[in-house]
């Protein structure tokens, strides 16, 4: 679930104002068919918009193992750690309603979770969590959010905080965290009292007209409607996770269209001030609050599950897009950034 990204430069944006003429969405179909053989990846679907509005989305390739279902724009993949920018989202929405602050302690006697913590898991708090600055769990051959995987997750953090020590300070040490956004989707539960699914769906995703987004199941027996297969070399490899579980920091599914509305339609959840703060780079030069950043700026963040992997991007001219695959390689993740930016220009090149 590595966020390594491409994601652009100075140089000319794709800057959509219609839909793609036929010679040009052929040219993309060209583009798209082409990656897909010469990675080895079954299926993709790809989704360029702004402001809410959808101006370019397809589907290429195929869904399934056997060749016979056609990705549309409506087939869902699990979005992996794209998860992370709608969850920072909802803990500034909370921090706008006066519900959390930057600072709060997330443990000890002082914490949102209570308990008699104390010392440096003390001094952990919601920012540190959003800015993978806690001090520990990161996303490597001992992440706990790929242990004990029939653990609840107030099982799973209880054992952690126990067996699993920090290694740095609070504050002072960038480490990509999965457990660090678990730990974030567990505290909007407490000060909203809702599941974190149904806080999500109801206060971030239904304002932006998003209805098909849900937390993936785990086999392939819970496959969703219009759901893609995960494809990988070891059979079976995508379906033995407990994905649920990585509810906040990598459990979605979503069209890619989902993701441009929701990239695109920021200000109609948060007030320009938080969206400054969440896209501001903290301690890590690329990566601010749920969203890698560069200086353009760019905000954007990428996902990657045994079977999958994803990119959503928000550029500094309002444009946004998502590009999701139903495999995974090594040095796929920056192979698709790359990929869509090519994409847009064929259209921007065309007039558009």
């Amino acid at each position: 679930m590595k966020r390594r990204a491409f994601v652009g430069s100075l140089a000319a944006w794709p800057v959509f104002a219609a839909t793609p003429e036929q010679s040009e969405a052929a040219t993309i179909r060209g583009i798209a068919e082409g990656f897909l053989r010469e990675h080895g990846i079954q299926g993709m679907s790809i989704a360029f918009g702004r402001d809410g509005k959808i101006e370019f989305e397809q589907g290429y390739g195929f869904a399934d193992a056997a060749g016979k279902e056609v990705v549309t724009p409506e087939h869902r993949f699990r979005i992996a750690s794209i998860s992370k920018p709608i969850t920072a989202t909802a803990v500034m929405m909370c921090i706008e309603k006066g519900l959390l602050k930057l600072d709060s302690k997330v443990f000890g006697p002082q914490g949102i979770f209570g308990g008699d913590h104390s010392g440096d898991v003390a001094a952990i708090t919601v920012d540190h969590l959003l800015t993978h600055t806690s001090g520990g769990w990161a996303n490597d051959k001992n992440d706990p959010m790929f242990k004990n995987t029939v653990m609840k997750h107030d099982e799973l953090i209880a054992w952690t905080l126990e067996n699993q020590k920090k290694t740095h300070k609070s504050g002072e040490h960038y480490a990509y965290s999965n457990f660090g956004y678990c730990l974030l989707g567990r505290v909007l539960e407490k000060v909203t009292q809702l599941p974190y699914e149904t806080l999500i769906t109801q206060q971030v995703l239904s304002k932006c007209g998003i209805t098909s987004m849900k937390i993936a199941g785990n086999s392939l027996a819970e496959r969703q409607a219009k759901e893609v297969m995960y494809l990988t070399e070891k059979p079976g490899a995508a379906y033995n996770m407990n994905v649920a579980r990585m509810d906040s920091h990598g459990g979605w599914v979503a069209t890619a269209g989902d993701l441009v509305r929701f990239a695109s339609q920021l200000p109609k959840l948060l007030k320009p001030e938080s969206i400054r703060t969440m896209t501001t780079a903290g301690v890590s030069e690329g990566y601010a609050r749920g969203w890698s950043v560069n200086k353009v700026p760019n905000w954007w963040h990428g996902g990657s599950l045994p079977g999958t992997s994803t990119i959503m991007v928000h550029t500094a001219r309002e444009m946004c897009w998502a590009g999701l695959l139903n495999g995974r390689k090594e040095g796929l993740g920056l192979a698709l950034d790359k990929l869509m930016w090519q994409m847009g220009r064929v259209a921007k090149a065309g007039g558009i």
